[in-house]
């Protein structure tokens, strides 16, 4: 929502003024005391309602008058995560609903900022367009006061009937309030398969009065909205006989001040909260991401999203296998980063088990954080400079592995950056190729170097691939042959550099076949 040079949604007309509603197949008629959208009769037993709260700031959902909110939090998973920010995209309402609608990435989605100019919905259509696709006989509907929402395409196409209100010309409150009558009247009294509502007003307010009370009592109204939804839910007759999923998700935060579109931690912040069928109450996963919000859509609907739709989520509920997740409860507070609160924690040079660090050419001194590969969390890494590119790691999850030399060189050193991260031996018996994936951002400036080789049964590294080029948060995945009589393989990232940049691996896996 917000935050287009465009127009300013301080300025806002009377909140009295007229709205449209308007339904698939049906005229546009005034909003006020209107029927709530007539929907074809849902056919599914799995249903899943999606509440977008934009510019939600989660870190202070727990000073506010938020029972709802709060209760699914007891009940449900809540996942925190970091957005990008520029270049990639600005942390603004287009590139962050177009995030959680399409289950991409704007790297793919193409939605930068409120222009949503090079948007990429051909290729990577909303989930509400994608069930139409795959699962025309679901019930849909969509409510949203940002009008771009549906003039973009970002939310809407797909929907078998939607209410689409001007909140930027109307005003937020009172539109909001309809969106929530409108809403409660089609749980209760027709049978919806899945919805998406927007509710606009925190950000607004945010925007005008920054995120002390005024922002407070807002979560409290929208709080109040969505705990009627839930119980419009509970008040349906065939309630009993339903799984209901009902997911909570924000497109950005904001500053303490108000605004947002930069690359701060408070700009950056987001949450996904979703109670439902196989969602375990009280989890605090470490490994959610924006994107996880379509694809537990589809998870829940008893769908398996085609390898083709190229999505970048994963089912809310589904846990990382990744073996440096499992270092989250031996993460520490910074030494010497000064930018970094003492109460975050967010490293460790102590590999996972099986892992090792070979740091017998590394240089001395430096920053003690970035002394050789270490094992890091977004927040700890990324506050360590903001605007250098740390915060597109977005396919990262959870705890990754980092060489930084250029954050190493902030403090006095000598000798070189020179640090190998080893993988655990894997079995590669009988094979003849060995496949190795992983994620990676690296960003290259001369004189450093990036290496990926292997070791078979134990014997001298040989080189797999070098990196000479920027690589921006992207999967890779590397085949080599099996030399005859191998029975094992371990792989090496080797990074050297002297005050240059940066390489993370995430996600790593290896596949003999």
């Amino acid at each position: 929502m917000p935050h287009t040079g465009i127009s300013r949604r301080g300025v806002l007309a009377a909140a009295g003024a007229t709205a449209a509603l308007t339904a698939t197949g049906l005229a546009t008629a005034p909003a006020a005391g209107a029927a709530a959208p007539t929907l074809p009769n849902g056919t599914s037993k799995d249903k899943v309602l999606v509440v977008g709260m934009d510019g939600l700031r989660h870190d202070r959902i727990d000073a506010a008058n938020a029972p709802h909110l709060k209760s699914m939090m007891r009940d449900g998973t809540y996942g925190l995560s970091l957005l990008y920010a520029n270049p990639m995209a600005a942390t603004s309402s287009g590139p962050g609903w177009s995030t959680i609608s399409t289950g991409v990435w704007p790297d793919k989605h193409g939605v930068k900022d409120n222009t949503f100019t090079g948007k990429n919905y051909g290729t990577y259509p909303g989930f509400l367009a994608r069930l139409a696709q795959v699962r025309p006989e679901l019930s849909t509907y969509a409510a949203v006061d940002w009008k771009p929402l549906d003039t973009q395409g970002t939310v809407t196409p797909g929907a078998d009937a939607k209410l689409v209100l001007d909140g930027d010309r109307d005003g937020y409150v009172a539109h909001d309030a309809t969106i929530t009558a409108e809403t409660e009247s089609v749980l209760r009294d027709q049978n919806p398969d899945v919805l998406f509502v927007y509710l606009g007003n925190t950000d607004v307010v945010a925007h005008a009065n920054g995120t002390g009370q005024k922002y407070l009592d807002a979560i409290a109204v929208q709080d109040a909205q969505l705990g009627r939804m839930l119980a419009a839910i509970k008040a349906r007759p065939t309630y009993a006989t339903e799984r209901w999923t009902v997911i909570v998700a924000t497109d950005h935060g904001h500053v303490d001040a108000g605004g947002h579109g930069g690359s701060s931690i408070e700009e950056r912040r987001t949450f996904v909260l979703a109670t439902g069928p196989g969602i375990a109450a009280g989890a605090r996963p470490l490994d959610t991401r924006l994107v996880d919000v379509a694809a537990t859509v589809f998870h829940q609907l008893g769908i398996t999203p085609d390898p083709a739709w190229g999505l970048d989520g994963k089912p809310l509920q589904q846990r990382s296998t990744d073996p440096f997740d499992t270092l989250q409860s031996s993460l520490g507070r910074r030494v010497d980063e000064t930018g970094i609160p003492t109460g975050v924690l967010g490293f460790t040079h102590t590999p996972p088990t099986g892992w090792s660090v070979i740091n017998t050419a590394m240089g001395t001194g430096g920053v003690t954080e970035w002394r050789g590969w270490s094992f890091a969390t977004d927040e700890f890494w990324s506050r360590t400079q903001a605007d250098q590119q740390r915060e597109l790691n977005v396919r990262s999850r959870g705890v990754f592995a980092v060489a930084d030399s250029d954050e190493w060189a902030d403090k006095t050193f000598s000798g070189p950056y020179d640090s190998t991260l080893v993988t655990p031996a894997h079995s590669v018996a009988g094979a003849t190729r060995v496949t190795l994936g992983f994620t990676t951002l690296y960003r290259q400036e001369g004189g450093q170097t990036a290496q990926v080789l292997a070791s078979f049964n134990g014997g001298t590294p040989t080189l797999v691939k070098s990196y000479t080029a920027d690589v921006i948060s992207q999967p890779q995945s590397l085949t080599v042959n099996v030399p005859s009589g191998a029975s094992s393989v371990s792989f090496r990232f080797r990074y050297t550099g002297s005050n240059n940049w940066y390489w993370v691996i995430d996600g790593v896996t290896v596949r003999a076949s």
